[in-house]
């Protein structure tokens, strides 16, 4: 079982960013801290929780270092008995707000992990994309994390932007990989309604080419790829949950719980879930919705798919891929031999 509670404060909005967050409602920040805990009670509840039955807890947003580290403490003091002892602790900071002190006093409450949003070492790609830091603020960040004692740390970088040329991204990733990390995030730019990029002609370069090289880039430069976007000598426990349909409690506004075919929907807006943390939307999945997820989900991830999971029609058709050398079957397991075109050939096996 995982939990992940999700913080909707940032200090300022990204350029490209849909994520459910808010940069102009600050003075809520304590009142929401407070809430999340009667809603955590609830789905520890709700998921029947037993003592160590948590494998991963992340905290994600929006901007988990905008908030105190102290105000976590409540929330931690409630969870952290049903933590397995290894349980992978993961928060998502950005570099401008995980002082050191922040750092060290989240790690004090059982942090293990930080996952920095970077996006970039390139100061004019930096302002472009609307980061409210510095590379040199970004490099602080990871190095104070490091002398901190936290020994897992990722970090996100964006590529696919009008700046990016083959030298830029090489230098992003000559100094990623300098650093002391063991897990690297890289995600394409995409437009997304509602953002300041959406409708604009010239804020991607959508080489393919471009992409397929940075890729093969962070694999050679020890990054080993184990999902579209995620590579790292370390594999987060948490990520590998998601793709494995593991049941996940989702605590706090814009979050999302997932029980057996339930997902959980809690209210989007910030006041509205202070008014009622416990209102949560209920979406019911068939059977073959789960099964359409499975496939597209093993299929960008290291994780495969089993093959009793397809129909004798499916089963065809991954068959004539195997052939084709599109997929890989070892120990009754599919594996995917290009997530670039993951979803492409999730689309092909199931119409």
């Amino acid at each position: 079982m995982l939990a992940y509670l999700h913080i909707p404060f940032c200090d300022s909005k990204c350029h490209y960013c849909a994520f459910n967050s808010y940069e102009n409602k600050g003075t809520l920040k304590q009142n929401y801290m407070h809430h999340i805990t009667t809603q955590l009670r609830f789905e520890l509840e709700k998921f029947n929780a037993e003592k160590e039955s948590i494998t991963s807890l992340f905290i994600g947003g929006g901007t988990p270092s905008t908030i105190p580290a102290s105000w976590y403490e409540p929330f931690f003091k409630m969870i952290t008995p049903y933590l397995s002892q290894d349980a992978e602790v993961t928060s998502e900071a950005n570099p401008h707000s995980a002082t050191q002190e922040w750092i060290q006093t989240m790690k004090a409450l059982g942090v293990n992990r930080l996952s920095f949003g970077v996006q970039s070492f390139n100061a004019e790609k930096l302002i472009f994309l609307g980061r409210n830091h510095t590379p040199k603020i970004a490099l602080q960040a990871i190095h104070n994390a490091s002398e901190a004692g936290i020994q897992n740390i990722s970090l996100d970088l964006i590529y696919g932007t009008a700046l990016d040329t083959p030298s830029l991204l090489e230098e992003d990733l000559h100094i990623a990989s300098s650093l002391p990390i063991n897990h690297l995030s890289a995600y394409a730019l995409t437009l997304e309604e509602a953002t300041p990029f959406y409708k604009r002609k010239d804020v991607t370069n959508d080489s393919e080419e471009l992409a397929k090289t940075f890729v093969q880039a962070i694999i050679q430069a020890g990054f080993p790829q184990y999902e579209i976007s995620n590579f790292g000598r370390y594999q987060s426990i948490h990520n590998k949950g998601y793709w494995e349909h593991q049941d996940y409690l989702g605590i706090g506004a814009g979050a999302v719980g997932f029980l057996n075919n339930k997902r959980f929907y809690p209210s989007k807006e910030i006041e509205t879930y202070i008014q009622n943390p416990l209102f949560q939307e209920i979406e019911t999945l068939s059977r073959e919705d789960l099964h359409i997820e499975t496939l597209f989900l093993g299929l960008r991830s290291n994780i495969g798919i089993v093959l009793d999971e397809f129909s004798p029609k499916e089963r065809e058709r991954v068959n004539l891929l195997i052939r084709e050398k599109k997929l890989t079957c070892k120990d009754n397991r599919v594996f995917n031999n290009d997530y670039f075109l993951s979803d492409e050939i999730a689309l092909f096996i199931t119409q």
